[in-house]
């Protein structure tokens, strides 16, 4: 390939141009910037080889200048014009080591007399820089459009892996079956709230229809659907689960990618004891930049299998819709999810 991209150690892609492609052309442009002196009568192979040298090496700096002045760890920042103040930065600089490098051959071999035809160089150096940039210009505007339409289908993909994975723990049949069973329960018991329960499941799942294609929804919002979640899970459990939600009032226009907090409170459920004996409290408040969500850490005698697919999820969902990334913080007594706030003004730039 021409160009390629790697890897680096902090995990960044970087552009990088074979090394091969740019020996070879600055092969090339060494033996084309000397085709006038090879048509000249009387010209002597010493003469002719310090020329070439003098076009070669100009060639290489050039070429790994361009490239280093590049910002290669990221797409972003880079100007779509091909004339712009990096362009002059090159030229003027160009025109420095061209004399450099004419002084130096002139010093090392004094007899050709290299320092007269300073300006014809110059003028060389000036055509080989453009040429260079030119190419270099290309392979990177190429690059980045490639860069950019990777990164769009790999957040398509996210995405629908996303919906697929949502979808499979919306419609959780344990969850339903469960929910069914409580319903059977408390209707045997004549229990006054069973209406109630069938009103917020037909709820919950409603809200799962409507919003499963949704990117980001409001707080507000995925707090209702949280609210019927809450009622479902509280009439199973009873006073074995325990919600304490604490979110302040100018939060609520954020957004958030939905179902996010309906599956971080099943996953407390997956992995804790819920009981009587020993009640699982789940707390969901904010600080300045975080939506946090935190439970009593009481792991289950034989834990449950798990892939970790929630929450490696809503990370990556997260990456593409906020600037800061999910934490997790956990210790013998607590575990933590801290959700970074997407406020209202990055939504509408999606």
């Amino acid at each position: 390939m021409i160009y390629a991209k790697y890897i680096n150690t902090n995990g960044r892609k970087v552009f990088r141009i074979d090394p091969r492609i740019i020996l070879f052309s600055a092969l090339f442009m060494g033996i084309l910037a000397s085709v006038p002196k090879i048509l000249r009568m009387h010209i002597t192979l010493g003469e002719l080889t310090i020329d070439f040298s003098i076009s070669f090496l100009f060639s290489l700096f050039v070429w790994y200048f361009n490239i280093y002045s590049l910002p290669k760890f990221s797409i972003q920042n880079i100007s779509t014009r091909f004339f712009n103040k990096k362009l002059v930065v090159s030229l003027s600089i160009g025109v420095v080591v061209m004399a450099a490098i004419v002084l130096i051959h002139h010093i090392i071999f004094p007899k050709y007399g290299f320092n007269t035809m300073v300006l014809m160089y110059e003028f060389r150096g000036v055509l080989i820089n453009l040429t260079i940039y030119m190419f270099l210009y290309l392979l990177y505007q190429t690059y980045n459009s490639q860069q950019i339409k990777f990164e769009l289908e790999q957040i398509r993909t996210d995405n629908l892996n996303a919906q697929y994975e949502l979808l499979k723990q919306q419609i959780n049949p344990h969850f339903l079956f469960n929910s069914l069973n409580t319903l059977k329960s408390m209707i045997d018991i004549k229990d006054e709230s069973s209406g109630d329960f069938v009103v917020r499941l037909a709820d919950f799942y409603r809200f799962t229809l409507d919003n499963r294609k949704m990117e980001l929804i409001p707080l507000k919002k995925e707090l209702t659907i949280l609210d019927a979640y809450v009622f479902l899970l509280t009439s199973r459990f009873e006073d074995g689960i325990e919600f304490k939600i604490d979110i302040p009032e100018e939060i609520l226009n954020s957004y958030i990618p939905p179902f996010t907090l309906q599956l971080l409170c099943e996953n407390c459920i997956k992995h804790n004891i819920v009981s009587l004996a020993n009640p699982l409290i789940i707390k969901l408040y904010s600080d300045n930049e975080y939506i946090i969500i935190e439970n009593n850490f009481q792991p289950k005698n034989i834990p449950q299998e798990s892939a970790g697919i929630g929450i490696e999820n809503i990370r990556e969902r997260y990456k593409h819709f906020a600037e800061k990334e999910l934490t997790i913080l956990h210790n013998d007594h607590n575990f933590t999810v801290k959700l970074p706030i997407v406020d209202e003004s990055f939504s509408n730039r999606r």
